[in-house]
């Protein structure tokens, strides 16, 4: 699927619901939310020239989650085509904080589920927090 970038702190990934992707009651799974989220904040990344396994040898940094908050407000079913914003809404030195939404487009965008992510910049080898990187700082600023 194409990306649709909007700004370097703002951008949209589509998703396709697989079967996989549901539980025994035809919706997705709860969890798979959170996994949507980590993979348009993924394609955000690499969108901007950062693919994480690059940086990680490049930079020795890591992200991982800190902190996740997650409002369920409608279910998606198998074969729905969904969008995931994503906002950068606070960064720290060492953290980004992004507000994440899945919406339904065939449905006027109906929101379906609203997250609040942050997170955080870790030293591969010592699993520390460390500052990002400043080619990705510089990115952000521009």
């Amino acid at each position: 699927m194409a990306t649709k970038a909007e700004t370097v702190t703002g951008f949209l990934w589509p998703v396709r619901v697989y079967y996989e992707d549901t539980d025994s009651g035809g919706v997705v799974y709860y969890a798979n939310y959170l996994k949507f989220m980590e993979r348009a904040r993924t394609e955000w990344l690499r969108h901007l020239g950062f693919a994480q396994d690059e940086l990680a040898a490049r930079e020795n940094v890591i992200f991982a989650v800190r902190r996740a908050e997650v409002d369920y407000l409608r279910p998606a079913r198998f074969n729905d085509a969904l969008e995931i914003r994503s906002t950068i809404v606070e960064r720290g030195r060492a953290s980004l904080t992004f507000e994440q939404q899945i919406t339904k487009p065939a449905n006027k965008g109906e929101l379906l589920c609203s997250g609040r992510i942050r997170v955080a910049c870790i030293d591969a080898t010592s699993f520390r927090p460390r500052p990002l990187p400043e080619i990705l700082r510089n990115q952000l600023t521009e």
